[in-house]
């Protein structure tokens, strides 16, 4: 059976450049079915879920809702629930847990200021605090928005959740169902595509040590797409593995081509020439979708600009 995963993967698209953007994520926990539109399509109030869809659009904040891997009953349980806010900026990231929250609350947030990374809002009207967990994978497996996501990252969830990996949840939507499996690695933000157990175990036991795994990797969801392509590159050109070591400081120019520098905390810096290409030839984005051209974030080039040359060689 042909899906958009498996003429995605049949193609060799790059993965580099894909991942959803959000400086920040917001995650309420919603048990039983998701529909396509899981924010207003799901036992989430979708008055509550509607209106937080409409106060973070524009501030960087993403809403997503979570679930535990298993089997989800169609029956309303208590509106209480475990929620996350996390921050994935380098240098400034955070993830706040509320165990017991009323997603009613985060109607009264600053989302703007939990845009930019301040947590005391959440705090204040959830009462969270640090999450000293271990670290969190969130796996898409909405199937109402396209079916690879039910039919890869279900069974993926569940596998990673009966081996006793902790912090896994199923995720409403992550962005780019022809890479399913998907999932994203908070604290970082680091989003993965076409992924398998093994490797989230390999990327999970990376970040509890500070390091980012670039195998299979999106790209980090703080940066625009362009932005991600390039720090993936320069972490790839330089053997950068330490997380929260590497900014975007810079994009310039326009689509279809732009300059992005990518800055070291340590004093170097790159120029990198990131091009904006089609996926050739085309095919479906999503199952049932008509084929298409993807837009693919093409790295033309990796100039240190300060510190010495980028090295050569594998």
């Amino acid at each position: 059976m042909s899906t958009c995963t498996s003429a995605s993967q049949g193609f060799g698209e790059p993965l580099a450049g894909t991942a959803a953007t959000a400086r920040t994520w917001l995650l309420i926990e919603q048990p039983g079915p998701w529909g396509a539109k899981a924010l207003t399509q799901s036992r989430l109030d979708p008055g509550i879920g509607g209106a937080l869809e409409a106060a973070a659009r524009g501030t960087g904040v993403r809403v997503a809702l979570i679930r535990r891997p298993g089997r989800h009953a169609d029956r309303h349980r208590a509106g209480r629930r475990r929620m996350y806010a996390a921050h994935t900026v380098p240098g400034a990231g955070w993830v706040r847990e509320a165990p017991d929250g009323d997603p009613a609350r985060l109607l009264d947030l600053d989302f703007t200021a939990l845009g930019a990374g301040d947590p005391h809002g959440f705090d204040l009207h959830t009462g969270a605090g640090a999450h000293r967990g271990a670290p969190l994978v969130l796996v898409c497996t909405n199937g109402k928005r396209d079916r690879c996501c039910a039919l890869r990252g279900r069974p993926l969830a569940h596998e990673l959740a009966a081996s006793g990996t902790p912090g896994v949840w199923e995720v409403t939507h992550l962005g780019g169902h022809r890479f399913s499996p998907t999932a994203l690695v908070l604290p970082y933000g680091y989003a993965y595509g076409r992924a398998d157990a093994p490797l989230l175990k390999e990327v999970l036991t990376a970040v509890e040590r500070g390091r980012i795994v670039t195998e299979g990797c999106r790209g980090g969801s703080a940066w625009e797409r362009p932005g991600q392509a390039a720090e993936l590159a320069v972490r790839r050109a330089v053997r950068e593995e330490a997380a929260d070591v590497l900014e975007v400081v810079r994009t310039e120019g326009e689509a279809p081509r732009w300059e992005v520098t990518v800055d070291h905390v340590d004093g170097r810096s790159w120029r990198v020439t990131v091009a904006r290409g089609a996926s050739l030839p085309p095919r479906p984005e999503s199952c049932g979708g008509s084929a298409a051209t993807p837009a693919r974030m093409d790295v033309i080039a990796v100039r240190a600009v300060a510190g010495g040359p980028v090295p050569s060689g594998p």
